[in-house]
C-alpha cells in the first residue's frame, strides 16, 4: 500500500448531548489538554498524550457501547481514582493488578466505558 493511501487514526469522536458537562470532565477529572474548541460548532477536540478525543454535540448521540472502551495510561492510579471519586464517578472495582500493570474501570457522565492503567516495576 502506498503511502498516500495509508490511513492514521487522528481522534476518537465521543458524541453527546451534554457537551458543555463532558467537557469539563474530560479536562478536570482526566486533565485532557483542551487543544480546539469551537463552541457555536459544539466541537472540542482534547489531547491526551500523543492521542486525542474529539467531543461533539448532538440532540441524539445514541447509546455508549461496552464494545469499545477507553484506556488511558496515568502515572499515578491512586491519585487518578482519588480524582475519580472526588468527581463522583462510579469506579467498577478497586484497582485490579496484574502482571506488570495495575487498572481500573469507570465510565464517564455519558456512560462510555474507560480503563485507566498504570505501569508496575518492570512493566511495559
Amino acid at each position: 500500500m502506498s503511502d498516500s493511501l495509508r490511513a492514521e487514526l487522528f481522534a476518537v469522536e465521543l458524541r453527546t448531548a451534554r457537551f458543555e458537562a463532558m467537557v469539563a470532565w474530560y479536562r478536570d477529572v482526566l486533565g485532557l489538554r483542551s487543544l480546539l474548541r469551537v463552541v457555536d460548532d459544539g466541537y472540542a477536540l482534547l489531547g491526551a498524550g500523543a492521542a486525542r478525543i474529539a467531543l461533539v454535540s448532538r440532540p441524539e448521540p445514541g447509546a455508549p457501547s461496552d464494545r469499545v472502551s477507553l484506556a488511558f495510561e496515568v502515572a499515578d492510579l491512586a491519585a487518578a481514582r482519588g480524582r475519580l471519586a472526588a468527581a463522583g464517578a462510579e469506579i467498577g472495582t478497586r484497582p485490579r493488578s496484574h502482571e506488570g500493570f495495575e487498572e481500573l474501570l469507570t465510565r464517564d457522565p455519558d456512560g462510555n466505558r474507560l480503563r485507566l492503567f498504570s505501569w508496575g516495576e518492570g512493566g511495559r
